[in-house]
This record gives structure tokens, C-alpha cells and sequence, in this order.
């Protein structure tokens, strides 16, 4: 695995969306791809973007601002994925266009205070734990009320929609279960002023669930970059 399969592999992913798509009786332009491009080089960004992605998700902030730096010449759409923390939230404001994985009120606070006044409001995507485990972030669906509520009084924040990490399956039926809950969840906040019409679900292993279930962005790392990084 090189770094000259990149593009290759980026093909096959997108052929798998493309075939979802048709399955699911959708537009293939329904669905945006989220390179995930955490614990991989700033070359290895760079071959993808040379194939045509624009997307590209982060989890840990200092390697994400480093490669930022690296890419200044790349127009890219950076997303955050990973773990919220205090102490890291006005980085993050400042750096990313997009927020996956906010669960906490008052995350979204400081997120909205810190996000610099020439930069547009920034996107965020709810993250909802519908497995119940200690190890995932995310917020209880019986919360999730409360937290939009909290994240629409924030002037600087546009909340898009919802996101969930589900634990493991190996069977597509058994994949569909939390994005079909995810999405019903959705549907139950969703208003006409706010439609929350983004649903972030589904990564290398059951993307073809997460699409035939509604997703809007799909998270892809290990199919697109391989599963460790270059030498």
C-alpha cells in the first residue's frame, strides 16, 4: 500500500456510493464523502485532493492544524470528528468548517463565542449515542431536544443535523438499525425552520447501510488511505 493507490482506492469508494445510491433510489450527488484523513500525511491529503476530494475529516487537533499549515494551497473543507474538548474548543472554532460529534451544551457555547467574527457561522452535526456505550461519545436520544435547543440559541453556530458512531455489525440489516433510528430521530426534531436535513453515519464497513438509511456524509478512512500510516 502506497501512497499512489490512493487514488485508485478513492475510486472504488466512490463506485460503492455510486451503486448505493442506485439502490437506495437516490441521487448520486445525495451523499458527500468525508475523506478521513487522521493519523495520515499531509501527501497522502494531498494525493486524494489531486483525485478530486474536497472532504477531509480530522480527530486530533494538533496533527489537524499541522497539516492545515502544510495545505494552504489545497482548497479544502476541513471537518471535525473527533472527541470534543474544552481546552481545544477555539482551535477548533477557528480552524474547521465543520463540527461532527457535538454533544454537550456547553461545547456548543464555546464554539459559538470563540468562532471568529469573519468566518461564516460554523456547521455542526449533533452526536447522538444510540448504543448506550460508556466508550462513545454522544448524547441520550431523549436528550437531544435539550442539546438542539441549546445549539439554536448559538448565533454562530448552524446546526445541520445529526451524527452517531454505532457499535459494530457485520450484517447490513443489522447495520440499518441505529442510521434507520438516527434518521426517525431526526425526523421527530426536524421543523421547517430547522430540517436538520444532514445525517453523518456510515464509514468503510457499512457505508452501503448508512446510505440505503438516509446519510448525507459518510465518514471513510481505511478505504480510501489504507489502514496505517505511510512510511
Amino acid at each position: 500500500m502506497t501512497i499512489d493507490d490512493i487514488p485508485t482506492r478513492l475510486g472504488q469508494v466512490q463506485d460503492r456510493l455510486l451503486a448505493a445510491c442506485e439502490r437506495a433510489g437516490r441521487a448520486p450527488d445525495s451523499v458527500a464523502l468525508i475523506a478521513v484523513s487522521k493519523k495520515q500525511p499531509a501527501e497522502a491529503i494531498r494525493a486524494a485532493y489531486c483525485a478530486g476530494q474536497r472532504i477531509f475529516g480530522e480527530s486530533y487537533l494538533q496533527e489537524a492544524l499541522d497539516k492545515m499549515a502544510e495545505l494552504t494551497d489545497l482548497d479544502i473543507e476541513w471537518h471535525f470528528i473527533g472527541r470534543i474538548q474544552s481546552n481545544k474548543t477555539r482551535q477548533i472554532a477557528s480552524h474547521f468548517d465543520w463540527v461532527h460529534g457535538l454533544s454537550d451544551p456547553d461545547h456548543a457555547r464555546r464554539l459559538n463565542d470563540q468562532r471568529p467574527p469573519e468566518r461564516p457561522p460554523l456547521n455542526v452535526c449533533m452526536q447522538i449515542n444510540l448504543s448506550g456505550e460508556d466508550s462513545k461519545s454522544g448524547i441520550e436520544p431523549k436528550r437531544a431536544a435539550e442539546l438542539l435547543a441549546a445549539c439554536l440559541a448559538q448565533p454562530r453556530l448552524r446546526v445541520r443535523g445529526l451524527m452517531t458512531l454505532p457499535a459494530p455489525c457485520d450484517e447490513e440489516d443489522g447495520q440499518r438499525i441505529p442510521f434507520r433510528r438516527l434518521r426517525e430521530l431526526r425526523d421527530a426534531l426536524a421543523s421547517a425552520e430547522h430540517p436538520l436535513d444532514y445525517l453523518s453515519m456510515g464509514m468503510s464497513d457499512d457505508l452501503e447501510a448508512a446510505v440505503l438509511e438516509g446519510a448525507t456524509h459518510v465518514r471513510i478512512g481505511t478505504a480510501v488511505f489504507g489502514p496505517r500510516p505511510y512510511n
